[in-house]
């Protein structure tokens, strides 16, 4: 038996991967393999074959097999150029195509072994899960189903293959449910050793898991064929912006007036999460500020970022004070009456009435709110760090006291949202064991669900096949 039939998993040989580097470097031929465009487009990763899938391409061969199911070239190289494409407009290195093809290639065995695992379990997903997990998406980038469907057809992506692997998604999401999450528990001990472990511990971390970051940024964007001139002149933008806000400007309206990032409607704000989940180039640059830094010019491939730390935290530590926030909102849920633009629209329609003092917001919110805070004039009541969806709470933290937002975009529907005052308090004795326990458990799915996918891929049969000659 050679190197090239192992049931276990490895990663091919390097003169294997140089093989595949070889082929994937060749023209490409036929449909676009060209991911949703970054500029103005959808922020979730469309599924990565879709664009192989929807015209054969003439040279397209096997390059490996997983439970007598092929991966073929066009897949990985599809996959190939998505990556890339995400990578550098995330700002981060781009490794040489023989490192990174196969490690796309593991990846992409690894997912076809759990779902197959997912398919023989006897799991399904229904259509009307598939509807909600596209409206989902849709709402997320605060867009129509409508203007999805158009954005997939532009890239060349078919709108069949695009629900079919929806569907897989979520089928093996279910799986991993059943599997690894549900079987996650997390003792009183645990949380008491965690508390311990949090109290002693006084030095930055090392992993960047471990640290959590709320960064703000204002993109001067610089186009793919800019000439030397023009990169001068807006790296020379790109420093009086930052001059300003050194200076004191606001920085949510600099972010309005200059930004040409997503961010920008939210004050440049791209929320809380861990140091991982940054671009290494935002990291580095902000790695010795404190919150209210500035960072930049950082140059990246989509331009230069101008960086303010808005908070930088140990992640999951429950500190003992938080800031809560005190906001209202008016709710409209989309309905075959009322689309989701119309919906928009009649919003933007009562912020021009507040902001006039024509209308009282707690009243409208009493009269139109689909939401059961409407009773209270849509008061939420204080709410700490993490109560809310991430793309509402995004908003919230952005907005100073008694500012009104734009018309957003959830999961739930569209809002209207007003902050009326921030306080600092103290959490409880009880209220930081929740947030322990919640920490802990999130760990401990994460580590639970990487042995768990390790034991998948190990038990698959692969068979890498040679490029043909």
């Amino acid at each position: 038996m050679t190197n090239q039939r192992f049931a276990t998993g490895f990663l091919p040989s390097r003169p294997r991967a140089a093989a595949l580097a070889l082929v994937l470097a060749l023209p490409l031929m036929g449909a676009q393999a060209q991911g949703l465009r970054p500029s103005g487009s959808l922020q979730r990763a469309v599924p990565a074959a879709s664009a192989g899938a929807a015209v054969q391409r003439p040279a397209d061969f096997i390059v490996a097999v997983v439970n007598s199911e092929p991966i073929t070239n066009n897949e990985l190289r599809t996959k190939l150029l998505r990556t890339e494409q995400q990578l550098l407009q995330q700002g981060t290195a781009v490794p040489p195509r023989g490192e990174l093809v196969p490690q796309l290639l593991e990846r992409m065995i690894s997912d076809k072994a759990q779902l197959q695992m997912a398919r023989a379990s006897g799991l399904r997903v229904d259509e009307s899960a598939v509807d909600a997990a596209v409206e989902s998406i849709a709402r997320q980038n605060q867009i129509t189903v409508d203007e999805l469907r158009r954005r997939l057809k532009i890239d060349g992506i078919d709108y069949k293959q695009f629900r079919s692997e929806l569907r897989d998604e979520l089928l093996v999401t279910r799986l991993r449910q059943r599997e690894v999450e549900s079987r996650v528990t997390v003792s009183e001990q645990d949380i008491d050793q965690f508390l311990r472990d949090q109290q002693g511990s006084t030095g930055p971390a090392a992993d960047l898991s471990a640290l959590a970051l709320n960064l703000a940024e204002i993109l001067v964007a610089v186009p793919e064929n800019a000439t030397p001139a023009q990169v001068a002149a807006l790296q020379a933008k790109a420093q009086q912006v930052l001059e300003r806000a050194r200076s004191g400007a606001d920085f949510t309206a600099l972010a309005n007036e200059f930004s040409s990032a997503p961010s920008r409607s939210n004050g440049g704000q791209m929320g809380l999460r861990t140091a991982d989940r940054y671009p290494p180039l935002f990291v580095e640059a902000t790695q010795s500020l404190r919150a209210g830094g500035l960072a930049g010019p950082v140059r990246s491939a989509a331009g230069f970022h101008i960086l303010k730390v808005v908070e930088k935290r140990q992640a999951g530590m429950p500190d003992a004070a938080i800031t809560q926030t005190r906001a209202r909102h008016i709710l409209l849920r989309p309905t075959p009456q009322l689309s989701e633009a119309a919906a928009i629209e009649k919003l933007a329609g009562f912020k021009k009435r507040i902001l006039a003092g024509q209308a009282d917001f707690a009243a409208l919110a009493r009269e139109s709110s689909e939401d059961g805070s409407a009773k209270d004039g849509g008061d939420l009541g204080w709410a700490n760090p993490g109560m809310f969806v991430p793309e509402f709470e995004t908003v919230m933290n952005g907005l100073s006291p008694n500012q009104v937002s734009d018309p957003l975009v959830s999961r739930f529907g569209v809002h209207l949202l007003q902050v009326l005052e921030r306080r600092e308090t103290q959490l409880s004795a009880r209220e930081q064991r929740d947030i322990a326990r919640n920490v802990l458990r999130e760990k401990k799915q994460q580590e639970a669900y990487a042995t768990w996918v390790q034991d998948v891929r190990g038990r698959a049969y692969v068979e890498f096949r040679e490029p043909p000659q």
